[in-house]
């Protein structure tokens, strides 16, 4: 087993970030069943727009076989979703039509197209307290290892630099291992929306 390197984000690095979203895209497990029609569906959501639109808070894991994993943040969640709504998400829908019939009928794939026409923007409260946010993916091989500590602390670190008073997260109730990764690195829950566990953290 290769030892890994935590390093910035660069040009170049989208595919191999869309691979690691995908493969990671079933709850934590891998979704590459689920998502052979358009394997960069979830990519485009969840990974495309923090490498556009938040550079300097973007880090990749990256092994001899190539990327397997990032770890992503936005200083400003609310500025982050409004620059996501002007200038990322006028293309998804142009490009993938909202799906119509029976929702309950969809591909995992129709699903995400429909969050690309009804995106989520929720941020728990009290947002003055956790305005910024998190999102952390790592394949099974770089797992166990402590590369997401050293990824999420070195993004903290960053974000605190910056001013940030807090952040917050969101992860299924059913990625019962996120969720108790996230309670080692200080974060508590604050509130359950649906399916989401949002958890937050003071800096």
């Amino acid at each position: 087993m290769s030892d890994c390197v935590i390093r910035p984000a660069r040009p170049g690095d989208q595919p191999g970030a869309y691979y690691v979203c995908l493969k990671t895209g079933d709850h934590g497990k891998d979704g590459e069943s689920f998502y052979r029609e358009d394997p960069d569906a979830l990519g485009r959501i969840f990974v495309g727009p923090y490498l556009a639109f938040e550079p300097e808070l973007s880090l990749i894991l990256e092994d001899e076989e190539g990327i397997c994993g990032y770890a992503f943040g936005a200083f400003d969640s609310r500025k982050f979703y409004a620059q996501y709504e002007a200038e990322w998400r006028p293309d998804l829908c142009g490009q993938f039509p909202e799906p119509k019939g029976d929702p309950k009928q969809w591909t995992r794939v129709q699903l995400v197209y429909s969050w690309y026409h009804h995106p989520d923007y929720f941020c728990p409260e009290p947002y003055a307290k956790y305005p910024s946010h998190l999102h952390i993916d790592l394949l099974e091989r770089a797992r166990g290892r402590g590369y997401g500590r050293h990824m999420m602390e070195q993004v903290i670190d960053k974000l605190r630099q910056r001013g940030s008073p807090g952040a917050h997260l969101g992860v299924s109730v059913l990625n019962v291992p996120a969720f108790g990764f996230y309670q080692r690195l200080g974060f508590r829950e604050l509130v359950r929306q649906d399916d989401v566990i949002y958890m937050s953290k003071s800096l």
